[in-house]
């Protein structure tokens, strides 16, 4: 059996990681059966990183990498019946994906207009959290954001970015079914991952207020959010 491991829930979301909800909701969406172990310390994880599973004992990391895994491995592939140019196009949809994930890190731990609220969100609904120690995932995060590049935009220049971003895949979202059709494909799993992120949050980040604004989004997350059951695995 699969053991997810990733980041805890927040806000009704399963994982308040992008990468590990969308892990989540793929598993879920194919019917897979697996345990989920939420964890903060990700020093024991593949490369350092959340969200990893072991399946029978091997240890397999990285989204991407985790939802091929387990397509093989377990014979669930949604994506298999996606032609080739909609194979593309999940791939650059994945890559707008990376991209917004940087700029809604940024809204939660690097802009002093909502890191307050993020770091009560947190501790609020995760009593073991400590200010301290939210101080120093914050510097944490602030190199990673230095040193890729984020960390050095005004706040203003960082959501733009994002907005363009969410301004994409909103053009991607249909009004109705999912991106490929009538049934869910990893592309709306990963989608999910990170406008649930957003949407579910009560912090109003310019990135929330965009996605509000957007019905096909707001549909679209609620609709495979209700496909994936509440969050616990």
């Amino acid at each position: 059996m699969i053991t997810l491991y990733s980041y805890p829930p927040l806000c009704g979301a399963a994982d308040n990681n992008g990468y590990g909800l969308k892990v989540f909701a793929y598993l879920r969406l194919a019917g897979v059966p697996f345990a989920h172990e939420h964890i903060f310390d990700a020093s024991q994880a593949p490369r350092g990183q959340l969200p990893y599973i072991v399946d029978d004992g091997e240890v397999v990391g990285d989204s991407d990498t985790i939802i091929a895994h387990v397509a093989r491995q377990h014979e669930v592939d949604l994506d298999a019946a996606l032609t080739p140019a909609q194979r593309d196009t999940a791939v650059m949809v994945a890559r707008t994906l990376d991209d917004l994930y940087w700029v809604m890190s940024y809204s939660r731990w690097k802009d002093e207009a909502f890191w307050p609220a993020f770091r009560d969100l947190m501790m609020g609904e995760h009593p073991q959290l400590t200010a301290d120690g939210m101080e120093k995932a914050r510097a944490y995060n602030a190199q990673r954001y230095h040193f890729q590049g984020i960390g050095r935009f005004a706040p203003e220049a960082a959501y733009a970015r994002g907005l363009a971003d969410l301004r994409v895949l909103a053009n991607l979202v249909p009004e109705g079914g999912y991106v490929f059709g009538p049934r869910p494909t990893s592309v709306d799993a990963a989608l999910y991952g990170f406008i649930a992120n957003i949407l579910f949050s009560p912090i109003e980040t310019p990135l929330k207020r965009f996605v509000m604004e957007r019905e096909c989004l707001v549909r679209h997350c609620r609709a495979i959010h209700a496909a994936v059951g509440a969050p616990g695995g």
